[in-house]
């Protein structure tokens, strides 16, 4: 049970939330690199919500399914289909023996994921059954996916009843290609000029192609400091924003380094990581300073609208399961007649 890979395309690795707890050994978290996406796609198949997904860049795999299962692909539109006919993304797909998906180039967004019913049969490493590239560790023989891969499943799981398979949301998002992304300044924004901090909240800046799971490099007006960037190396965030003595500004991201020796001029707030990781070249970015409070709020908010989407998909389940039992209670009404 589970599916042959028959391309890898251009980087899928196996993912889930990461691994906590090993930073102090030099062991980034890692894990997914849109949060919002992964979640969404395992709600739509009642996974549970760390469970382990496909996480494509750019150009996806193609996969030959050797059992039935459903699947759900979230993210960016990656044009997916299944034997050339195309299936709609953000929706509970059911496939059958011998299937094939085939995860196109990228129309939206740069990365997509694609959630299994049967759940992955991938070994837990450290808490984790993410892809650590660097380390060469978890996911799948620690790499990316090859041509010839085969992964099976865990569990042959759930009756696929056809309220289930209506599942869908009309979510379609990273259409833009200007984007303001919330950060909250420091901890070491007192390094740089007041002209440094006004241009790096003021000016556009471009993605470039330097842009990979470990960071983001843009590309943009000089950011000033008071007496250069460099610093005794201290812990890094996921979102930091270093500005190297070159004054552009570098966004860590997923596999980050644990520790590092330059200037963070800010942090991503939470809830736009989503957005910023979705960033293609070229597209504009610009930054808006929010405090603490407000970062924490926006999570909250996010948290609401997750749990509003899972009411959303469940709500006909319910209905339906309402209908069967109704019509059951009639059913014993009429033979105790």
């Amino acid at each position: 049970m589970g599916f042959r890979v028959i391309k890898g395309g251009m980087l899928t690795t196996v993912q889930d939330m990461g691994r906590t707890g090993y930073q102090s050994q030099g062991f980034n978290v890692g894990g997914v690199m849109d949060l919002r996406s992964f979640r969404i796609a395992n709600l739509l198949l009642d996974n549970p919500e760390n469970e382990a997904v496909l996480e494509c860049t750019l150009l996806g795999p193609t996969l030959e399914f050797t059992s039935d299962m459903i699947i759900a692909m979230t993210g960016g539109d990656f044009r997916p289909e299944i034997n050339d006919d195309p299936v709609p993304m953000y929706t509970a797909v059911y496939v059958k023996k011998g299937d094939v998906l085939k995860v196109g180039s990228a129309r939206t967004g740069r990365t997509c994921y694609i959630a299994f019913s049967n759940y992955l049969q991938i070994p837990v490493v450290m808490g984790s059954r993410s892809t650590n590239l660097k380390c060469q560790i978890g996911g799948f023989k620690g790499r990316k996916l090859e041509d010839g891969d085969y992964i099976g499943t865990r569990i042959k799981r759930r009756k696929y009843l056809p309220y289930f398979l209506s599942r869908t949301l009309p979510i379609h998002e990273f259409e833009e290609s200007n984007h303001t992304i919330r950060v909250v300044l420091g901890p070491q924004n007192d390094m740089f000029t007041r002209n440094g901090v006004d241009a790096f909240l003021n000016s556009d800046y471009t993605v470039t192609s330097n842009f990979d799971r470990m960071g983001m490099r843009l590309e943009g007006p000089f950011i000033d400091t008071k007496h250069g960037s460099d610093i005794i190396s201290d812990g890094i965030a996921l979102g930091a924003i270093q500005v190297p003595a070159h004054g552009k500004p570098i966004i860590l991201l997923a596999d980050h380094q644990t520790a590092g020796g330059y200037a963070k001029i800010a942090t991503v707030a939470s809830v736009d990581l989503p957005k910023l990781v979705q960033c293609r070249m070229d597209d504009k970015i610009r930054f808006s300073a929010i405090t603490v409070e407000e970062a924490q709020r926006l999570l909250k908010l996010e948290q609401r609208e997750l749990q509003d989407m899972r009411n959303r998909i469940h709500r006909p389940c319910k209905e339906v399961l309402d209908v069967r039992l109704t019509a059951k209670r009639l059913e014993r009404l009429f033979a105790q007649s």
